[in-house]
């Protein structure tokens, strides 16, 4: 037997593989008692604001927020101050003058302050990105921990669009300066409301 021969023998001889157990994936991920409490802090360090309401409360909360905005977007079921209809635009370049976007959000992620936006009842989702303003209205049972729980919630069998957000839009490209409202709306609230 060659040196070679006897070198293949041994590795072969010793290469053993092991049948074992991949390791669990239940409860994967950081979980949060106060996921609100983590949320908001996430939130806030990226240029937005959460805040907790009684949904009787929309319509005065958004109005106190934005009292000189005078173009409203909404399809936000119980929300009155909405006096432009997104929707019935063709094209969506004319929905650049739109002071504040009162928008639908399905859920919240607390480890980064991410909003799952995946609004069915919005005709254009460019209405997230060219609104001044944005303020994204989530049931406040509808938070989550982590992606991990995130991932399970989405529903990917119908297609369409949908995208997480986090903030307002921001940039810190020039000079590793933090730049908020860059090129997209210069304030996002997130309102969670209660019944």
């Amino acid at each position: 037997m060659t040196s070679k021969e006897k070198i293949l023998e041994n590795i072969k001889k010793n290469n053993v593989v092991i049948d074992s157990e991949l390791p669990s994936y239940e409860n994967f991920g950081i979980t949060f008692e106060d996921k609100f409490e983590k949320f908001s802090t996430m939130i806030e360090s990226v240029g937005g604001k959460a805040l907790k309401i009684d949904k009787k409360d929309l319509d005065k909360t958004v109005q106190n927020l934005y009292k000189d905005e005078k173009i409203i977007s909404s399809n936000v079921e119980g929300f009155t101050l909405g006096n432009f209809d997104s929707n019935k635009e063709e094209d969506p370049h004319n929905l650049r003058n739109i002071d504040v976007a009162v928008v639908k959000g399905n859920f919240a992620v607390a480890e980064n302050g991410a909003i799952w936006m995946r609004n069915e009842d919005n005709r254009h989702r460019s209405l997230y990105f060219i609104a001044q303003n944005i303020v994204i209205v989530i049931d406040e049972k509808e938070i989550v921990s982590n992606m991990h729980q995130a991932y399970e919630k989405i529903n990917f069998e119908n297609g369409g669009y949908g995208v997480f957000i986090s903030g307002p839009s921001k940039t810190a490209d020039i000079e590793q300066s933090l730049v908020i409202g860059a090129h997209g709306p210069k304030s996002g609230y997130v309102i969670f409301t209660k019944s």
